[in-house]
This record gives C-alpha cells, structure tokens and sequence, in this order.
C-alpha cells in the first residue's frame, strides 16, 4: 500500500494499474477517434475553399446529423456582397445545419465560422466565391510538339581521338546533364543541329566556345574547346543533345469565350532527364490513334498515333505546366456526347463513386467510358494527385488494360460537370490512377482573370432575377 497525501488514504498498486489502465485507455480512444471518418474531415477540411456562382456554401463534414445540430455556421460577406438563405438575401446571417447552407449569388469573399453551442470556437473557412465556368468537355485525341527555348543535355558522349582515347571536354568543363545551352558565342541556339554546325564551325576556325548555360533558374557561362572525333569526322563537345518534343495526349477542356483550353494535366518533361522543358514554341495538332499497346502489372501501356496537320483541332501551348499544357485553340470544337456546355464542379461537389472518362482508342473517334473516384485527397495547393480514380468499363478494360500512356488529360465527368483529367497510372495497377482536379487547370489556365471582366460587366443579372422570383413566388 503506498500514501496519497491528497486524501491520506492508502491506494493499493491494485487501484494504481486500474487508473493507469484508465489513462492508457482514454489515450488509446482519443487516438482512434481522430483516425476516425468524422475526425478527418474536420481536420483534413482545407480553411480556404472555392465555390461558384449558384453553389451552396456547403462545408463537407461527415459528423452525425445530432452532432451538426449543436454547431452554429456564422456566415458573413467581406466586402458587401450578398448570400440566399431561406428565401432572403443578407449580408451575413448565423445558420444553423437543419435550416439548409446558404447558396452564393455573386462573386465575393465570405467566411463561415464554426462554433459549438453557438460559444466554443471550432474552425473559421474562407470562402471564394467565383463565376461559374461552362467548357466543352474533351476527350480528343492530339498531336503535342514543343520546341525548347535552347537545346537541353541529355547525355555524354564520347570523342574517339586520333589515337584511339575517349575525352568528355563538356563534362570535364562543368556541363551536368539537364543544362540548356542558351548560346554558343553569343549566337542563340534553338535546335541540335544549329548547336552541332557551330561548335563544328568553331572547332575547325580552333576558336573556343562561350556556352551561356540555364542551370534550373541560374544561368552563367563555361568556356571550352571542341576536339575532333575521329570517329565522326566532326569537331565535338562530348554531349547529347535536344531541342524539341512530340507525343500523343488528350484535350481536357476548350473554354470558348476565351479560346483557351487546357491538356495531359501533367508537364510535359525530358524522357532523358525528367526536367521540365522551358517551353520556346509549341504547338498541338489532331492525332488518330492507330494501335494500342495494352498496359499490364509493372508496364505501363501506351496509344500509338500519328499526327494529322489540319484545321480540325490546332492551337499554340503558351504554358508548360505541373498541371498540364494550356493556350488557345485556332478554331473552336465540338463534343458529339455533349453538344452544350457543361459547368466545372470545384473540389467541394465532387464526390467519391461512379464517373466516367471520355477518350479515343481508335482513330479519331471519342468514346465515353465507366471508372469510379475512389478517393477525392483535400489540397490546399495545386497537385496532380487530387482524385484516386479505378477503371470499371469492360471494353476499355479489353482495349487498353486500364490507364495508359496519351490517356493522360482525359477529361473525368461526373454528374454532368467536368471534375478533373487522367494523370498518371499506378504501375503496378494498370486500372487504377490519379486524376488532377479541373480547378486547379482552369486557375492555371488563367481563366479566372478572364472572368473577373464579365463580373464587372454585369453577368449574374440573371441570377438576381431568378433570386427575386423566388422571393416572390
């Protein structure tokens, strides 16, 4: 028996393991319960979110109805612009969960702050409410080339000297592989060969080379010699090198008030060096898929097309982005499986269950196809990884397998709104992948600014109408 001197009593060890075993075991529960649905969506919930025109101010919390009825949602304008809640347009009003949210009339900033008891603080989300944006899905099949501004290093090669030795004079002045070569001398280089006849050139004139070099976002110069290679005959520096891209992907969106459209929802990099090509001129053109490699467990398949110069689908790519290609189509296009626009579903209203995918397998026909979103991951930044997606349909399954290379920009439909665009494949699940969000595109698309000037010319005039109608039916 030991002595409490808070009571004078004695307290068995009997009776000290049992509260040990208490607080061990509250411990254990308070842990349980913060891996909990109800706990990670309160905790995972971002503080900033962004809405559309017409959206309801909806926070996704998966806590029990009882639970939601003891929560107040203080609702308040930033800058004066209103919100409906029960038929009326206020300013800032405190709701509770059983009365419905409140639905966004008008671009602006709001804040919802939660409280328990309507006393004890629990989290405060701003809000963004911004246009709703209507694009022409996508799903076509397109041609991508991009020539970079330089021509980047993706290898070492060696020159065979006269007597027989290997020397790498590049490498050995402090060219790393992934540099661009910006200019040789002064005289800008935009493609291997340019950069090849130059340093030929100046190799046979015994001149040195000036290389101004792009390291990441450095640039600086090394200096060197050519030699000559015995074995090509030509005055060398030792390197591989290369100055353009092409491949097949997929059209996401084509937003038809600004011309803009979006594509492959990842960056397009170097095959040899996974760096980012710094984008010089690019262009994408209509592709027809002529074969299909399927994908299998470790190997990633991959659509084989080829390139279809007309003025069906052409455009420039203005930007090369972790999010996709994005610049403005020549002429408008049409989906046959959606002849109307359709609005893109912000982050909040897209769900976990099924979609569908619209590409092309064979020519240039677009197809639509079954898949679920397994998961939707919170993001407070722009990522690829914003949906975990699962292919379901049958005939695609027989096709490709699942997710494929040229698949990537598929745009992911759900309930009628565009939600986001195939990214990447699980390696070692051909059927599974992720998908990046179609927000994140359409703010890296720069659409958003576009918009701000039809806000200030009056566009929502109609949904003050159909607000006013409301009220008075």
């Amino acid at each position: 028996m030991v002595w409490d001197m808070r009571g004078g009593k004695g307290v068995t060890q009997m009776q000290q393991r049992f509260r040990h075993l208490i607080g061990v075991s509250l411990a254990i529960l308070v842990i349980l319960l913060s891996f909990s649905p109800a706990a990670r969506s309160y905790f995972q919930m971002p503080t900033t979110q962004r809405f559309t025109v017409g959206d309801e101010l909806k926070l996704n919390l998966n806590f029990p109805d009882q639970f939601l009825q003891k929560i107040s949602f203080y609702v308040q304008s930033e800058d004066g612009n209103k919100f409906l809640h029960q038929e009326k347009l206020t300013e800032q009003e405190s709701i509770q969960y059983k009365h419905g949210w409140p639905i966004a009339v008008e671009p602006g900033k709001y804040n919802i702050d939660m409280k328990l008891f309507g006393l004890i603080p629990l989290k405060s989300v701003s809000i963004d409410v911004v246009p709703k944006v209507h694009v022409v899905p996508g799903g076509h099949s397109i041609g991508v080339l991009m020539r970079s501004k330089g021509v980047m290093v993706v290898g070492y090669s060696p020159i065979i000297t006269e007597n027989g030795e290997k020397k790498y004079p590049a490498k050995e002045a402090g060219i790393e592989i992934g540099d661009i070569i910006i200019s040789i001398n002064d005289e800008i280089v935009t493609t291997d060969g340019e950069a090849a006849n130059l340093i030929d050139k100046l190799g046979a004139e015994n001149k040195p080379m000036n290389l101004k070099i792009k390291r990441q976002e450095k640039y600086f110069t090394l200096t060197l010699n050519p030699q000559y290679c015995s074995e090509t005959k030509r005055n060398r520096v030792g390197l591989y090198i290369r100055d353009s891209a092409a491949g097949v992907g997929t059209l996401t969106f084509y937003e038809p008030k600004s011309g803009m459209y979006g594509a492959l929802g990842h960056i397009i990099a170097d095959p040899e060096t996974s760096n980012q090509i710094k984008l010089g001129e690019g262009r994408i053109i209509n592709a027809s898929i002529q074969g299909i490699n399927q994908g299998e467990r470790g190997r990633p398949g991959e659509k084989i097309g080829t390139f279809i110069d007309n003025t069906n689908l052409s455009g420039n790519i203005q930007k090369n982005t972790p999010l996709g290609i994005f610049g403005k189509l020549d002429v408008p296009i049409k989906n046959s499986y959606y002849p109307d626009l359709i609005p893109v579903a912000f982050a909040n209203l897209v769900k976990e269950g099924p979609a569908e995918i619209l590409t092309v397998v064979e020519d240039e026909k677009i197809e639509k196809f079954e898949i679920i979103i397994e998961k939707v991951n919170t993001q407070q930044r722009p990522d690829t990884k914003g949906l975990i997606i699962r292919i379901t349909d049958p005939k695609l399954l027989e096709i490709t397998g699942g997710i494929i290379q040229g698949m990537s920009g598929s745009p992911i439909i759900q309930n009628g709104q565009l939600v986001g665009a195939v990214t990447h494949v699980f390696v070692n699940d051909p059927t599974r992948g992720y998908g990046v969000l179609a927000e994140w595109m359409l703010i890296e698309a720069g659409i958003s600014q576009y918009l701000e000037t039809e806000v200030n010319k009056g566009a929502y005039a109609p949904f003050y109408f159909f607000v006013e109608f409301r009220k008075k039916r």
